[in-house]
C-alpha cells in the first residue's frame, strides 16, 4: 500500500513538472510571436492554454485522491495541499500567456516593441517559474526563497518599460495605441512573476509550515 502511495507521489512530481514546461513553452511563445512576428508561435501560446487546464484538472484529481484515499500528514500532507494551489497559479499563467499572445496579433509591424525591455521581463519570468516548480519538486528550500527574492528583477523591469513606453508617447504620440497594448502585456508578465512567487512560497510552506504572503 505505501509503495502505491509513494508512486503516486512520484506521479503528482511528474505532472507538476511537465505542467511547468508548458506554462513555460507558452510564455517563450507568447514572447516569440510577439517579438519574431511569428504567428504559429502566437497560435501555439493559445493552443497550450487548453493543454495547460487539462493537466490542471489531472493533477486537481490526483491530489483530491492523495488527500481523501491515504489520509497524509504532517510533511506530505503540506505537499500535496501546496501542490493543490501551486497549480491554481500556473493555470493563471497559461491564460496570461495566451492573453500576451493574442494581444501581439495586433502589433504586427510595430517598431515600438523592439525598443523595450520586453524580452528581458520574459526571460526574468520564465527563469522565476522554472526555479519555483524544481524547488518543488527538489525540497530545495533556499531556490524557493531566491524566487521570492527575484520578483524586485521583474518590477523592476516593469517599471523600466513603462518610463520606455512614455518616452515613446512623448516623442511620437502616434504610438499610444501600440504602447498600451506593451503595457498590458508587460502587466501579465508581471503576474506571471507574482504567480511564480505565489508558487514558490507554497514550496517554502510545504516545507516548514510557515505561509505568508496570498494564497
Amino acid at each position: 500500500m505505501r509503495d502505491g502511495y509513494r508512486r503516486r507521489l512520484e506521479t503528482l512530481h511528474t505532472e507538476l513538472i511537465r505542467m511547468g514546461a508548458l506554462c513555460e513553452e507558452a510564455i517563450a511563445s507568447a514572447a516569440k510571436g510577439l517579438l519574431d512576428e511569428l504567428p504559429e508561435y502566437r497560435e501555439r501560446a493559445v493552443k497550450l492554454e487548453s493543454e495547460i487546464d487539462a493537466y490542471e484538472r489531472e493533477i486537481e484529481a490526483l491530489c483530491v485522491k492523495l488527500l481523501f484515499r491515504e489520509q497524509p500528514v504532517a510533511g506530505d500532507l503540506r505537499q500535496i495541499t501546496s501542490a493543490h494551489k501551486i497549480i491554481t497559479d500556473m493555470e493563471r499563467i497559461g491564460d496570461q500567456a495566451a492573453d500576451i499572445a493574442e494581444i501581439s496579433a495586433f502589433m504586427a509591424g510595430s517598431s515600438v516593441k523592439s525598443d523595450i525591455h520586453i524580452a528581458d521581463m520574459a526571460k526574468a519570468a520564465i527563469k522565476m517559474l522554472s526555479e519555483s516548480v524544481d524547488s518543488f519538486v527538489t525540497g530545495d528550500l533556499e531556490k524557493a526563497r531566491g524566487v521570492i527574492e527575484s520578483d524586485d528583477i521583474v518590477d523592476d523591469l516593469f517599471s523600466k518599460i513603462k518610463g520606455e513606453l512614455i518616452g515613446s508617447i512623448a516623442n511620437n504620440p502616434l504610438l499610444g495605441e501600440d504602447c498600451l497594448d506593451l503595457l498590458m502585456i508587460a502587466k501579465y508578465l508581471e503576474r506571471i512573476g507574482d504567480h511564480a512567487v505565489n508558487i514558490a512560497e507554497w514550496v517554502v510552506y510545504s516545507i516548514t509550515g510557515e505561509r505568508k504572503g496570498s494564497a
